[in-house]
């Protein structure tokens, strides 16, 4: 398979999946402290949004790139 055709594949399977989960979600330790035995750890939970329009030109680039006809 051709570079040209795996890129395409995979936009278009990240704008897919752009479009349905519309962002991520990625925990981050922030602060641990130890006291003697007694660990404290603290998580904050992280939301990356994704625009809904990044995704629909992600498709369409790699629809486009899919369409391209290979050299012979």
């Amino acid at each position: 398979m051709k570079p040209l055709k795996i890129l395409g594949l995979v936009l278009v399977a990240l704008g897919v999946l752009a479009l349905v989960y519309k962002g991520f979600t990625y925990t981050e330790d922030t602060h641990e402290a130890k006291l003697g035995p007694l660990e404290l750890q603290v998580k904050d939970r992280e939301r990356v949004e994704i625009p809904a329009w990044l995704g629909v030109v992600a498709v369409v680039a790699g629809a486009g790139l899919l369409l391209v006809p290979g050299r012979r």
